[in-house]
């Protein structure tokens, strides 16, 4: 991870985020072309009846489409 003077990220690891579809846990970030890029774990909501089929689903968000929980 490198970090642009004057510009760090404002979401850190292991910290909660609210976007547009959910929640989750930032895994990761890097900055990219003057923005911060995240990698960020969805939390698994409660086991249906039926099982859980899958593990958590893991997506790439940019920093503008994160809010704080």
């Amino acid at each position: 991870m490198t970090v642009i003077a004057g510009n760090a990220p404002n979401f850190h690891h292991n910290q909660r985020v609210r976007f547009v579809g959910g929640e989750g846990t930032v895994e990761s970030y890097r900055s990219e072309a003057d923005t911060w890029i995240y990698l960020i774990k969805m939390s698994m909501g409660p086991e249906p009846d039926f099982g859980r089929i899958g593990g958590e689903t893991t997506i790439v968000l940019l920093e503008s489409d994160l809010w704080a929980v």
